[in-house]
C-alpha cells in the first residue's frame, strides 16, 4: 500500500510514478512529485522512477500566470 496526497492506493511491484499518475488520472502539464520527501525528475524520469512499498508520494499541480 502506498499514500499518494494522502489517500491509500494499492501498491504493486515494478510501479512507477508514472503508473500512480495514470492510475489517478492525474494529466497537468506542469506537476511536481515527491515520494518519501524527495524530488523527482520531471518528464521521462516519471517512468523510470520506482516506487516502494509503503511509499508516501505527493503530486503537486503548479499554476503559472501573470
Amino acid at each position: 500500500m502506498i499514500r499518494v496526497n494522502g489517500e491509500e492506493m494499492p501498491w504493486r511491484g515494478g510501479m512507477s510514478v508514472q503508473d500512480v499518475l495514470d492510475a489517478k488520472n492525474y494529466t497537468f502539464k506542469m506537476i511536481a512529485v515527491w515520494i518519501n520527501d524527495e524530488p523527482v525528475e520531471r518528464g521521462e524520469g516519471y517512468s523510470a522512477a520506482p516506487v516502494p512499498d509503503g511509499a508516501n508520494v505527493e503530486v503537486i499541480h503548479m499554476i503559472s500566470g501573470g
